[in-house]
């Protein structure tokens, strides 16, 4: 595979739902609904952990396969989403962060 960046991930996402005909299901109501389910499976992984414990959750080899699997499928779906709606989803990280840093300045910008 060449060198891994969002528009590449997005076609193979792309060609595997087509190759399964999966399109017709792939509508921004569907993504979003199947991105909420998997990021909760994310976090059902995390939910009764201290916090001590969360941090130490790729210690675990189980437990972090899980973790990666999950975060996959999060961004799997975000990125068929964006793909759909025709967000670039970098550049809508890059304004997001512009618009935090004006709204939250560090406490020694004044």
């Amino acid at each position: 595979m060449s060198e891994l960046d969002v528009a590449t991930l997005q076609r193979r996402l792309a060609d595997f739902a087509a190759a399964r005909d999966w399109q017709p299901y792939h509508t921004p109501k569907n993504l979003v609904a199947a991105l909420s389910v998997e990021a909760s499976e994310l976090l059902e992984i995390f939910q009764w952990l201290t916090p001590e414990e969360s941090a130490r959750v790729m210690d675990d080899p189980d437990r972090a396969h899980r973790v990666r699997d999950e975060v996959a499928d999060v961004l799997a779906y975000l990125l068929q989403f964006c793909a759909v709606l025709g967000v670039d989803p970098l550049a809508a990280l890059d304004a997001k962060i512009d618009r935090n840093e004006l709204r939250f300045p560090a406490s020694g910008d004044s």
